[in-house]
């Protein structure tokens, strides 16, 4: 289901939901009941209520936003890492420098494909990928420099390597979903707390007030979506792209 449909969706329900139990309230209401005042203690607590719970959201949506553009810095420094292998290796003979770009081309064309198909589906890099990156570092740290000018290229290749490891390490360990479980309780109960308490405002007089509570569930849902749509870095809406890879190995097709 595309996610567009999924907000849509939500934000539907969360006015439908509004608008069913308004209606119902407004029904079995009483005849005497008074719906002329709100005791002051709730208009209070109601407020107060909307402000942590904002707090929290925007919380939230910080955390994972962060998240996000963490995932997407440890793309650009593998690709950055992997572009400078092989543009450092043009110092070695044409054999090896020929061999050593074939494999760094390999490994980033199965990133940008595969194995970038198996972190949004299953959030797991994938063993193919592993063997690619120990076959480039195999092929920088098994040569044996024959010149003084080999020998001052080797150790920052070595290092670049590393550095392209390391990379691909983080990028491994944020695949999955940032927020814990307790959290999203977290969330989800608030929001249903907050919406709860414009009915303890007596929200049922007027269709004003009705589109107004409406429009306010509805943004909540937004929100939590937002947050829902972020938490997972290399998937769904608003992920991190394979940019920086296609960008430095434009011969290689995503």
């Amino acid at each position: 289901m595309p996610e567009w449909l999924v907000l849509t969706l939500a934000m539907l329900a969360a006015c439908a939901v509004v608008v069913v139990v308004t209606v119902v309230r407004h029904r079995t209401a009483s005849d005497d009941e008074d719906i002329t005042e709100t005791p002051d203690v709730i208009e209070y607590m109601t407020m107060w209520i909307g402000v942590v719970y904002a707090i929290v959201l925007g919380l939230a949506i910080a955390g994972v936003w962060e998240a996000r553009s963490a995932a997407q810095d440890h793309v650009q420094a593998e690709a950055v890492a992997l572009h400078e292998i092989s543009e450092r290796v043009r110092v070695y003979p044409p054999e090896v420098r020929d061999r050593i770009r074939d494999d760094v081309n390999a490994y980033v064309g199965h990133v940008v494909t595969t194995e970038w198909k198996a972190m949004a589906d299953d959030g797991r890099v994938t063993e193919r990928g592993t063997e690619l990156l120990d076959r480039v570092r195999a092929d920088v740290t098994d040569y044996e420099p024959r010149t003084d000018f080999e020998a001052q290229a080797y150790q920052p290749l070595v290092d670049q390597v590393t550095a392209a490891d390391q990379a691909r390490s983080a990028r491994a360990e944020s695949t999955g979903a940032t927020m814990p479980g307790v959290v999203w309780f977290g969330l989800i109960a608030g929001g249903v707390v907050t919406v709860g308490m414009v009915f303890a405002l007596q929200i049922r007089r007027t269709a004003r007030e009705l589109v107004l509570a409406g429009m306010f569930s509805a943004l909540i849902a937004f929100l939590l979506f937002l947050i829902w749509d972020f938490d997972a870095p290399y998937s769904r809406g608003v992920a991190a792209s394979t940019g920086p890879f296609l960008s430095l190995f434009p011969g290689v097709q995503g």
